[in-house]
This record gives C-alpha cells, sequence and structure tokens, in this order.
C-alpha cells in the first residue's frame, strides 16, 4: 500500500492530525443557489413607481388610439374627437411630477377605489349599489327578448378591409339568418363587423357600450344598445343572452372575456357553451403556452383544452354554435 508520508504516520501512532478536507460534491448534486433576478416588467423594464404610473397611462391612451383608429378606418370621425361628449363627470387633471394626464373619472374607478381615511362610507358605496341595481335592471329589461344570441369580441382597431374583419361581418351574418342576435361591445372594428353582418343577416343586432376615460362611440349598425358604467355589469349581459362566444384577434379585453367564459365552464356555471377562438395564426401562440406550460405544469386538466374550439371558417365557427344551442334545447326538454 503507498505510504500515506510523516502525517500519515503520527495518526497512526495516536498522534493527531487534521482532518481531511470534505470531497467537493458533484456538480449536479450541489444545491444551486438561485439566481438574484430583480422584478422587472413585462418589457423588461425596471420598476418603481413612476413606471407602473406611466405604463398605465400609456395603456389607457393606447387603448383610445386604437379605439379612434377603427372608427377612422371606417370613414367616421371618433367620438372622442367630436363635440359633446357624453361623461358621468367632469375631466380630472392629474399632475404629481410622474405625469401629466386629462381623463374622465368612470363610475368603475369610483366604485374600485379604497376608501379615504375618514370618509364615511355609509355616502358613498352602500348607495352605489343602488345606481348598480339599477344599471342590472335596464340590462335585464332592455335584453329580456333575447333567447338565441351569440357575442362576437375582437379588437376595435380591426380595418374594414382586413380579412378578419370580413370573416366577422360574414358569421356573425350567417348565424343572424338562423336567427341568433348578434351582441358585441358596440364599438368599431370587429365589433362592427359583427354589427353590420348581423343587419346584413336580417338579424337583431346589439350593442353594449361601456364609459371609459374617452367616449367610445357606438358603431352605426346597432339597433339596440344599452350603456354600461360598470364593466361586471356588462360581463353579465354578454354571458347571460349569448349561447356560444366567438373570439376574434384582439388584446386585454378580448382575452379577459374569452378566459372568463371558460372559468365559467370549468366551474360548471356553463354548459354547452362554445367559445371558439378564430384565427388559428393569431391564437397558436396562447394555445401552445397553454399546452407545453399551463398543462404541462398541471395547472389545468388535458380535457380543459378541448373546451377551445379553433377555426378559420366562418361557416365551421356558425355550425359550431348552432349544434351547441341545439344539444342544449335537446338537455331542456329532457329536463
Amino acid at each position: 500500500m503507498a505510504s500515506t508520508g510523516a502525517k500519515g504516520r503520527k495518526a497512526a501512532k495516536g498522534g493527531s492530525a487534521r482532518p481531511a478536507a470534505k470531497a467537493a460534491l458533484p456538480a449536479g448534486d450541489r444545491a444551486a443557489k438561485p439566481a438574484r433576478r430583480k422584478v422587472r416588467t413585462g418589457s423588461g423594464k425596471k420598476v418603481d413607481p413612476a413606471t407602473l404610473a406611466n405604463a398605465t397611462l400609456g395603456s389607457q391612451v393606447g387603448l383610445r388610439e386604437r379605439t379612434e383608429e377603427g372608427h377612422r378606418a371606417a370613414g367616421r370621425t371618433p367620438p372622442s374627437q367630436g363635440a359633446g361628449r357624453k361623461t358621468s363627470d367632469p375631466p380630472r387633471i392629474v399632475d404629481d411630477d410622474l405625469r401629466s394626464y386629462a381623463g374622465l373619472i368612470t363610475e368603475d374607478q369610483k366604485l374600485l377605489e379604497s376608501p379615504k381615511s375618514g370618509e364615511d362610507f355609509t355616502r358613498t358605496d352602500p348607495w352605489r349599489v343602488l345606481r348598480i341595481m339599477g344599471e342590472f335592471i335596464e340590462g335585464f329589461d332592455t335584453m329580456a327578448s333575447i333567447h338565441k344570441g351569440v357575442t362576437i369580441f375582437g379588437s376595435a382597431r380591426t380595418h374594414p378591409d382586413d380579412p378578419q374583419y370580413i370573416a366577422a361581418q360574414e358569421v356573425a351574418r350567417i348565424l343572424a339568418k338562423a336567427g341568433y342576435a348578434i351582441i358585441t361591445g358596440a364599438g368599431p372594428g370587429i365589433m362592427e363587423a359583427a354589427n353590420k353582418g348581423a343587419k346584413l343577416g336580417g338579424g337583431h343586432s346589439v350593442g353594449c357600450n361601456i364609459e371609459l376615460p374617452f367616449e367610445q362611440g357606438a358603431n352605426p349598425y346597432v339597433d339596440t344598445l344599452v350603456n354600461f358604467r360598470y364593466f361586471f355589469v356588462r360581463k353579465t349581459m354578454f354571458i347571460k343572452y349569448s349561447n356560444a362566444f366567438i373570439i376574434f384577434p384582439g388584446g386585454f379585453g378580448t382575452l379577459d372575456e374569452a378566459f372568463e367564459a371558460l372559468t365559467l365552464i370549468q366551474t360548471g356555471k356553463l354548459y354547452q357553451f362554445p367559445v371558439i377562438m378564430f384565427g388559428r395564426h393569431y391564437w397558436a401562440g396562447l394555445i401552445r403556452w397553454l399546452q407545453s406550460r399551463v398543462l404541462g405544469e398541471e395547472k389545468i386538466s388535458a380535457g380543459d383544452l378541448d373546451l377551445i374550439l379553433l377555426t378559420d371558417d366562418p361557416a365551421e365557427a356558425a355550425q359550431a354554435v348552432i349544434n351547441a344551442h341545439a344539444s342544449q334545447a335537446s338537455l331542456k326538454r329532457d329536463a
């Protein structure tokens, strides 16, 4: 056996020696220290109050610009640039060294604000419930005659010569001819295309407008217009009077409506309610993410992906709605 040297011999005779250093663990067995990464925005910017304030206001400005673009593309002056703006309050001016912005204080904003220190909440929120109740009553009363309805969502900035505008118009026309009321958010773009298709198909064209920090205005193809101050009241009307949602390419608002419907189906609140995402190419990235990340980490079940229908064909989209409604009607007869 090879000699251990002088220190080894001393140790063998009872002498003390420094303990040998521990062998290093293989790289794969060492506990990896998590990389310290500071919180960033979705675009990679550092997070501070000024960044968040600018992002919030920039988001509102972008929404306004997209809505105005949709009106101009259809050959109209955007209502937000015209006289006689309809608002529930005068404009506000905000200037706190972070930004300077003029806009409307909406009823939604007032409802969602935390009570101010020392403010008697009994003079604010409980009384606001009466206005909310009145808005529900108006919506129910106006839309009570709708027994077969489809809500179509999508971007307000979509131009009339865009293939998605043309497809939305066509699917609405087909469904209107089949006896369905067409419901939209009343704005330009995809919403206008759907309301126009309803008129071309001889159907009932409904618009549920919402109070925004700027005047959105309704497109000229709406037969029945209902104006809402509160998003949650409006969202209730979309769900209650629809047998299906058709989701055309859009932004945060479009995604919000799509995932709310999917959640209501997943939790047993809706049954035989198609959520049709129109435009395979546009939605492909979202579907891949849901499959690889959300399903891959078991945040949803495999069957949840089958709640989403994908198509590029207006006739297919319309037929999926018609088939689901027939199934709903059969279940009601058997009940």
